[in-house]
């Protein structure tokens, strides 16, 4: 019984947290409406739909503490950002294909190398970094400090002179207890007004507490799920916590590439991955051992999350490679390839988690804690 409630809790914070960062989305956009094209999306959209990571990030630390919290912590962050380059563009693709807008969607090659190269970066940084056994404020300072690099390269990369976008979202409008009731949070802030900027930045507050209260319950569902199967919190953190909290990441993308804004819908996908490894992964480690000390990771923890962050790094690359030599368009081909190496990923982890001695899963365990040891050595 305690399987189908957590389960049900889960989709349930999914719909809370869908809901809540619709809310932020139309805030964010009102905000950041005279950013360049492709800036947005790697900035306040991808920190905006990233929030839930964070969120989950720091209960997963603050709740369950020490080992098991920051392997819950890394799970979320790593197993999302694998679900963000894989999933969304290729609902992305399928979309727009489906949807008879184009037969193949076109990504400015500008954005793919900017914002690939900076992820691929801060992967091999979080590598390094999280190495193991001992991890200090001093790891969470490093990875925040790489993404405030990010950011004020991205500011400046958007050149002078204004950029002038129309703004088209609004507020459903109507009963503002109805729509607090539906989970309509813009509406609920804004009633019929519309909105400007203290009403945006209320609506962004607003929004942030339903999106904390979702990602609580959230680490709550997914500990009491990994108890009742007898799967440790880190697996399930990298396939359910992680998928959950990746919602509003899909949708954003989703309602970019319907309106055309490809560079926007692929940028938020690498902008929020850059933002979870430093950020959403950096700034609760920070707090964590500011205020508690060192955390001091076990032997299996260390391999776990060596492997992860190797396999992050690979995959990675494997999508960074698919849209740097795809110059010409992303295509249904292309999406089922992403859609499978997702499959993949998720099989494994699954393999591990459960524990059965299975050869092929204990082969790609082997080469990953080989290469993941090589990192080390490089280190030592």
């Amino acid at each position: 019984m305690i399987i189908f409630t957590s389960l049900g809790l889960i989709l349930i914070t999914c719909i809370i947290i869908w809901r809540a960062c619709d809310g932020f989305e139309l805030a964010s956009n009102y905000l950041g409406r005279n950013m360049r094209d492709g800036i947005k999306g790697a900035t306040i959209n991808a920190i905006g739909s990233s929030l839930p990571e964070l969120f989950t990030t720091l209960f997963f630390l603050f709740v369950l503490k020490e080992k098991d919290g920051f392997s819950g912590g890394i799970g979320t962050t790593a197993g999302s950002a694998v679900f963000n380059a894989m999933i969304i563009p290729a609902v992305v693709i399928l979309a727009v294909i489906g949807k008879g807008i184009s037969t193949k969607v076109v990504v400015s090659q500008k954005v793919i190398l900017r914002d690939g190269i900076a992820l691929i970066l801060v992967e091999i940084a979080l590598i390094f970094l999280i190495a193991g056994p001992s991890l200090n404020w001093w790891h969470g300072l490093v990875l925040m400090l790489l993404y405030f690099v990010y950011v004020a390269y991205m500011l400046m990369s958007q050149g002078t002179g204004k950029v002038e976008n129309d703004y088209e979202d609004e507020a459903e409008g109507g009963n503002r207890a109805l729509a607090l009731f539906k989970g309509d949070l813009a509406t609920t802030v804004l009633g019929n007004s519309k909105i400007n900027t203290s009403k945006a930045i209320i609506l962004l507050v607003f929004s942030v507490l339903f999106i904390g209260l979702a990602c609580f319950w959230l680490v709550e569902a997914c500990e009491d799920f990994g108890t009742e199967i007898g799967m440790p919190i880190y697996f399930v953190s990298v396939i359910l916590a992680s998928a959950a909290t990746s919602v509003p990441d899909t949708i954003i993308s989703y309602k970019d590439a319907m309106k055309g804004n490809y560079d926007d819908a692929v940028a938020n996908a690498l902008g929020s991955n850059i933002f979870d490894v430093c950020f959403a992964l950096g700034l609760p480690l920070f707090l964590f051992t500011l205020i508690y000390g060192p955390i001091e990771m076990s032997a299996s923890t260390i391999e776990n999350v060596g492997q992860l962050r190797v396999l992050l790094l690979i995959l990675t690359v494997i999508v960074f490679l698919i849209f740097v030599l795809s110059k010409k368009g992303i295509n249904r081909v292309h999406a089922r390839l992403l859609l499978f190496l997702y499959f993949l990923f998720v099989a494994y982890i699954i393999g591990k988690g459960v524990g059965n001695d299975m050869p092929i899963i204990n082969e790609v365990s082997s080469v990953l804690s080989q290469i993941s040891g090589w990192f080390s050595s490089l280190i030592n």
